[in-house]
C-alpha cells in the first residue's frame, strides 16, 4: 500500500482528521504528525480520544512562539520524519502555520501535497491565516475544495488542475455522529439551560484578541444582550481578559463563562442554541449545518455561501452592528447544503486512491 502522512496541530484539524482517517486507511498507510500547535490537553488531547482518531505516531510538541519560528521549527522536524518515512503524499488540513510548514517542507523533499479546505480567501494579508492558505494553495498538488466559491477562487488564480469540489469534511463527522450530539442532554442540565433558550458564543481569533478595542465592542455587546449566553473562552482570549482588567465586561448575570468543551458538548450546545456569536470558521459551518443562525464577529468570512443563504450575520467586532444584525434575525426560507452531503472524506480518498496510482 502506498503511504499518506496526515499533518494536524489545531482543533479544526483533529475534526478534519477524524473524519477522513477512517477513509484514508481503506485505502493506504497512513502515518499521523501532531504538531504540537495547540499544546492544551483540552485544545488538542481530548479531541484525539473524544473522535477516535488514531494516536499520532509523531508529536512534534512544538508550542506556542512567533509565527516564523513555530513554521521553521515545524518544518525541520518534518523534514526528518519526511525523509524516514518517504510518504507518497502530505495531506494538510486548513490554514494553520502546521498547514504552512508541512506544505513547505513536503514541496521541498519533492513529495505531493494534497490540501484540505483548498481556495478559501480572506482577500487580506495582515491576517495570519491568509498567508497560509496562499503559501500552501501556491504550492500544493490536489486540491480539495469545500465550496463552489472556492473552486471559483483558484480558477481566477489559474489554477483549474487537480481541483476537486468534495464539500466539507467537517460535516462528515457531524452526521457519522448526529444522533449522539442531539441526544446530549447533559451538557444542558450542567449549564441549566433548555433547547433554543440560550446563545452560544466563542471569540479567539488574533485580529479580536490581538486588538483590545476590537475585543471591548465584542464584549460590551455581550452585556447588552439580556438573554442567556454560555461563553466557551478560548485560553488565549481569557489571558487578554485578564491581562487588561477586562473581567468586569463578563459579570452580566446573562453571561455564563466555561472552559473549552469536547467535541459532542460543542456541537449539543451549538444544535440547541437560539443562535451563536463566533469569530470561528469552524463553527460558521456547524451552526450551518444545524441549521442555527450566526452572528459572525470578524470582519472576513470564507465561507459566503451561508451569507448568501441568510443563516450567517457579518457584523465584525463592533457593538452597534451586531446588536442590529441581532435584531435582523429570522427564519432563513432554505438551506442548499452548499458545504455538501457529509461524503467528503469518502470522495477525497477515492480521488487519491485513483491519482497516486498514476
Amino acid at each position: 500500500m502506498k503511504k499518506i502522512i496526515s499533518v494536524v496541530g489545531a482543533r479544526p484539524q483533529f475534526i478534519k482528521c477524524a473524519a477522513l482517517s477512517k477513509q484514508i486507511r481503506k485505502h493506504f498507510t497512513e502515518i499521523i504528525i501532531h504538531t504540537g500547535q495547540h499544546y492544551d490537553y483540552e485544545m488538542s488531547k481530548s479531541f484525539f480520544d473524544e473522535l477516535g482518531i488514531p494516536e499520532p505516531n509523531y508529536n512534534l510538541e512544538i508550542g506556542s512562539g512567533k509565527p516564523a519560528w513555530q513554521i521553521a521549527s515545524m518544518m525541520i522536524k518534518l523534514e526528518e520524519i519526511f525523509e524516514k518515512e518517504k510518504p507518497d503524499c502530505v495531506i494538510v488540513f486548513g490554514d494553520t502555520n502546521s498547514t504552512a510548514a508541512a506544505t513547505i517542507a513536503a514541496v521541498k523533499n519533492n513529495i505531493k501535497v494534497a490540501h484540505i479546505e483548498a481556495g478559501l480567501r480572506e482577500f487580506d494579508k495582515s491576517i495570519p491565516e491568509e498567508t497560509n492558505k496562499l503559501i500552501t494553495d501556491a504550492l500544493c498538488d490536489y486540491y480539495f475544495c469545500p465550496t463552489p466559491t472556492a473552486v471559483s477562487i483558484l480558477k481566477n488564480m489559474g489554477i483549474t488542475e487537480h481541483v476537486y469540489n468534495v464539500g466539507d469534511v467537517m460535516i462528515d463527522i457531524i452526521e457519522d455522529n448526529f444522533e449522539k450530539i442531539k441526544s446530549n442532554n447533559s451538557i444542558l442540565l450542567k449549564n441549566n439551560v433548555q433547547e433554543k433558550n440560550y446563545v452560544f458564543v466563542t471569540c479567539h481569533r488574533a485580529a479580536n484578541t490581538d486588538n483590545i478595542e476590537n475585543l471591548k465592542q465584542i464584549l460590551i455587546a455581550l452585556n447588552e444582550i439580556k438573554y442567556s449566553l454560555i461563553f466557551a473562552l478560548h485560553p488565549r482570549t481569557k489571558k487578554i481578559i485578564e491581562q487588561n482588567n477586562l473581567e468586569y465586561l463578563l459579570e452580566s448575570p446573562y453571561i455564563k463563562v466555561v472552559n473549552p468543551l469536547g467535541y459532542f458538548d460543542t456541537q449539543t450546545l451549538i444544535h440547541c442554541a437560539k443562535y451563536v456569536i463566533t469569530d470561528s470558521g469552524g463553527v460558521t459551518k456547524e451552526a450551518y449545518y444545524h441549521k442555527v443562525q450566526g452572528i459572525l464577529i470578524d470582519k472576513q468570512t470564507e465561507w459566503v455561501e451561508t451569507l448568501n443563504e441568510g443563516w450567517n450575520f457579518q457584523a465584525g467586532p463592533n457593538t452597534k452592528k451586531i446588536l442590529e444584525n441581532i435584531a435582523m434575525l429570522g427564519s432563513p426560507k432554505a438551506q442548499k447544503n452548499c458545504l455538501g452531503n457529509g461524503d467528503a472524506s469518502i470522495k477525497i480518498a477515492t480521488i487519491l486512491n485513483e491519482v497516486l496510482k498514476k
